[in-house]
């Protein structure tokens, strides 16, 4: 598992943090949320960088990530590798 980003805002009413990339991630990619005491793992489904949907975002990037469940601020987001 490798951190690649850290959630900088949450937008309950529409599913989707905000997250500052230190790693890349693309659609398909299994990463984990972790929070406080709030965790969950998820496929990157929907992704946008300056509101256009992207396949691939890399390192420095901002990204919306459409997420499943409540991401709060201060979350890391991990990349799970194969068999995580």
């Amino acid at each position: 598992m490798k951190e690649v980003g850290k959630v900088t805002h949450y937008y309950g009413k529409i599913g989707v943090a905000i997250v500052e990339l230190s790693g890349e991630i693309k659609i398909g990619d299994k990463v984990r949320v972790q929070g406080g005491s709030h965790e969950f793992d998820q496929e990157v489904g929907s992704m946008e960088v300056d509101r256009q949907s992207v396949e691939t975002a890399k390192k420095g990037d901002i990204v919306g990530l459409k997420v499943n469940e409540k991401a709060p601020q201060g979350a890391k987001v991990h990349k799970l590798e194969e068999g995580e």
